[in-house]
């Protein structure tokens, strides 16, 4: 969850201003609100999220010991390919989350032959991983997504128009997910280079190697 500080600072004249942080994570807002509301200087604080709803310190402590032992702090990585030949397709997601103080990675993939071309396959592998978020419990959270494709990416941001039918079924039917399970999407364009996780994934499952298997990552200090 990303939020910003926003407060008014007294100083011992009674000097009034009002200042706002950066977009920081929920736990790194407290943090820093905590060490500087120890001034005794501070009035009116409280954080607002990216949905510009505001939270007092209390509920947005209480928010953050509720999502504690759930999967939040989500990134999932997906990429789809298709066989020219076979009309076979691969999808593949990685998904990086917090749970119970833990950082987690899950990676998962699928083959399947009912898809037609490699736009489709992109969708397919973006709907697939929200499968695995509903599986994992993830709802009424922030989740932001990255992949490589163009087609996908931009047409769920609205950014290019949606002609194709088939595509557009696969966009509505994604979006009708992400409403279901509450989950406010952001999402990044990358290179393929920098997905080459989901992409290596995507390749194993078209070579009929299945991967699912979830690791505990080492958390940067």
């Amino acid at each position: 969850m990303k939020v910003w500080i926003e407060f008014t600072y007294k100083t011992p004249k009674g000097l009034e201003s009002k200042f706002s942080s950066d977009v920081l994570s929920a736990e790194l807002a407290l943090s820093i609100a905590n060490d500087i509301q120890k001034t005794g200087r501070l009035k009116n604080i409280h954080f607002v999220d990216t949905k510009e709803t505001t939270w007092s310190m209390k509920e947005l402590n209480k928010l953050l010991s509720a999502v504690e032992t759930e999967p939040h702090n989500i990134t999932m990585y997906f990429d789809g390919g298709f066989d020219n030949e076979t009309f076979e397709s691969g999808l593949g997601c990685a998904i990086y989350y917090e749970k119970n103080g833990k950082a987690l990675r899950l990676r998962i993939n699928q083959k399947t032959n009912n898809l037609d071309n490699n736009n489709e396959a992109e969708y397919a592998a973006l709907y697939f991983g929200l499968i695995q978020l509903e599986n994992l419990g993830v709802h009424h959270l922030p989740v932001q997504f990255i992949g490589d494709s163009q087609v996908v990416i931009n047409q769920l941001l609205g950014e290019w128009p949606c002609m194709e039918e088939v595509l557009n079924k696969w966009a509505d039917r994604v979006e009708d997910k992400m409403k279901q399970l509450g989950i406010s999407p952001e999402y990044e364009l990358v290179s393929r280079k920098k997905n080459q996780e989901a992409d290596q994934l995507a390749s194993q499952a078209l070579n009929n190697i299945e991967i699912e298997s979830t690791i505990e990552l080492e958390q940067k200090n």
